[in-house]
This record gives structure tokens, sequence and C-alpha cells, in this order.
């Protein structure tokens, strides 16, 4: 357990750097390193740390966010096949941004399309609260994720529908797509204090998911209190992932794939896996994030794609592999 996240935290670390270093500039590895460090006015200094040093550390940090939600999710409802856009929290979000771009509002404040975007998270996280009640099961709890997500989505299609013209629909088709060109340390500092929350808040949810694998009964004869550990994951993933796809867009699958790719690798145990999922999200999407800037660099391929794309056969195998277990 300590080797693989020893191994997980030096490689994100690797690629961190890396991230730092790739770009359409051409920039001297030495000079950008110095002009990193010591800033100063010229375009060096302006390209590390006002273009690439916000993307590398929002590659890091959602990562890391949809990686451990994707952990906590998967241990709570006990399904390989949970993410954390099950509870509808990215489908709200994407709709208030999609809103923000619609209005104008995204165009007129520079925070107009993430605060949007904060907003339409919490008011899903709200619907989803009062659908599923103080007392719901896990069971209530997917269906109304579901249905808050069926109904964000369709609400998305009507705004793009209604596009006052093609160049506001390619803004918000793009959007969906999942960025983190042109992002800036003022996106770092409006996701950081969410994310750490969430982070905090799924720390301690260890203990009862260990729990949960004996079942609900079990985990409540063992002291594990069932509805306030849903709130608190609920609260949790909603400020992780909301606050990721306020600022990025809608990126999908990270925390689908890395809990399943390192299970095996960690054991059985659902909190043996949070932060080791953490830390192989951060891998991916820093991954991710490097090839879409060497794959083509000059048509703008979309990080959210591009992850799809990895993804979707990992899904495919699951679905699989549950079917052929008879799960």
């Amino acid at each position: 357990m300590n080797r693989v996240m020893i191994a997980l935290a030096l490689l994100a670390a690797a690629l961190f750097s890396a991230s730092l270093l790739v770009g359409p500039a051409g920039l001297p590895v030495g000079d950008s390193l110095v002009a990193l460090w010591q800033g100063g006015d010229g375009p060096v200094a302006m390209v590390m740390r006002q273009i690439r040093l916000p993307r590398a550390i929002l590659a890091l940090m959602i990562g890391a966010s949809l990686g451990l939600a994707g952990a906590a999710m998967q241990g709570y409802l006990r399904n390989p096949l949970a993410e954390p856009g099950l509870i509808g929290v990215s489908g709200s979000s994407a709709l208030g941004a999609v809103l923000a771009i619609h209005t104008g509002a995204a165009a007129m404040w520079s925070l107009g399309l993430p605060l949007a975007a904060l907003g339409g998270a919490l008011a899903g996280v709200a619907l989803v609260m009062g659908l599923a009640g103080p007392r719901g099961g896990s069971l209530t709890l997917i269906l109304a994720g579901i249905a808050i997500s069926a109904l964000a989505g369709a609400l998305t299609s009507l705004v793009l529908n209604l596009s006052p013209n093609p160049f506001a629909a390619n803004e918000i088709v793009f959007w969906m797509m999942g960025s983190l060109a042109d992002r800036s340390m003022t996106h770092v500092w409006l996701a950081a204090p969410l994310m750490a929350v969430g982070w905090v808040l799924i720390g301690t949810l260890g203990r009862g998911l260990d729990a949960l694998t004996l079942g609900e009964d079990a985990a409540g004869a063992m002291g594990v209190n069932l509805p306030r550990m849903r709130i608190v994951l609920v609260l949790g993933t909603a400020c992780v992932v909301g606050a990721s796809t306020a600022v990025a867009g809608a990126i999908g699958f990270v925390g689908l794939v890395v809990p399943h790719i390192l299970r095996p690798f960690v054991g059985a145990r659902p909190s043996r896996l949070l932060w080791a999922s953490a830390l192989g999200g951060a891998v991916m999407l820093l991954v991710a994030d490097i090839a879409v800037r060497i794959i083509l660099p000059t048509q703008d391929l979309k990080l959210g794609v591009l992850t799809a794309l990895v993804g979707a056969p990992v899904f495919l195998h699951l679905i699989y592999k549950t079917r052929r277990d008879g799960i």
C-alpha cells in the first residue's frame, strides 16, 4: 500500500513538472524553470506563471478530486460502475455554466461562468438531497441523481436549441467538452477552497466505507450513522465535482476508471482506495492534459474528449466483467 502511494506521488510530481515544460511556445527547459522561480516581466515568465502553472495545478487538483470522489461513490454504493456524476452534480453544474453563456453573463464578467456553474451544482445537490430525503437509502440517492441529471440534460439541450446564434451554440458545445486551456490563477483560487472542503469531508468516510462492505445492517450495528454518512458523501462530492466542472467544464470517466485500475493494488478496503485514487486521478488527468498538447497541438483537442476516449472502453469492459461474474 505504502509503496503504491509513494510510486503514485512520485509519478504525479514528475508529470506535474513535465506539464510545466510542455507547450506550443517551445521554451528552453533551463530558462523556463528560472523564469518560474524568479518571475519577472518577460514573456517566458508570463508563459510559465500565468499560463502553464495554473493549468498544471488545475490538472492536479481536478484529477485528484474526481479520483477521490469516484472511489468514495463506488465504496458507498458498492458498485464499480458508480462515478461522481451519478448524483447529478456534473449535469446541474454544466446547466449553470450554459445559462451563463446563453445570457451573456460569462462575457460580461470573467467569473460569471464558474460562479454560475457552482450555483448550478449547489442547486442540483439541494434537489437531490430533497428528493432522496433524510431516510432514503443508496437506491433512492441513485434514482434522485439520475432524475436531476436527466432534467439538467434536458434543460441544457433546450438552452442549446434556443441559442441566439451559431457562435453561442459553438461556445456552449466546446465548453461542455472540458478543457484546461486559457485558465488562470483566478480559477485556481476559486476552485481550491471548495475542493479542500470536499477532500476533508470525503476523507472522513474511510471507516464507514469499510464497514459498509459488510452490508448496511452490519455497518449500522458497528455504529456507523448511515444518513449522516450519505449527507457528508453528497456534500463532499458536490464540492469537488462542482468546483471541477465550474473551472474546467465536463470531464468524465476519471472517477470511474481510476479506482477500478488501482483496486487490485491496494486491496478490497475502500478506505485504502480513497487517497490512492486521488493520486491516480491526478496522474491520469496530468497525462491526458499533456497528451492533448502533444497529439494535436494546433487543433485544440479537448481534455474531456480524450478522457472519454480512454474511459469508454474501460466502462464497456466493466459492464462485460459484471455480466460475466453475474453481479
